[in-house]
């Protein structure tokens, strides 16, 4: 690792901060897409009903 000296701080928090924002994605995305998919599955059984 190399020496960030009196910005180690400030580095380092950067990439947690950065890091933490990345994994909220992803989570937020895979949360919408389980959504998306009982939505749709419910339109196919609804429209396998009636089509």
């Amino acid at each position: 690792m190399p020496e960030l000296g009196k910005y180690a701080v400030a580095v380092l928090g950067s990439y947690g901060v950065t890091v933490a924002l990345l994994a909220l994605i992803v989570l937020v995305s895979l949360k919408r897409a389980r959504k998306v998919r009982a939505s749709l599955d419910e339109v196919e059984r609804w429209s396998g009903k009636n089509g």
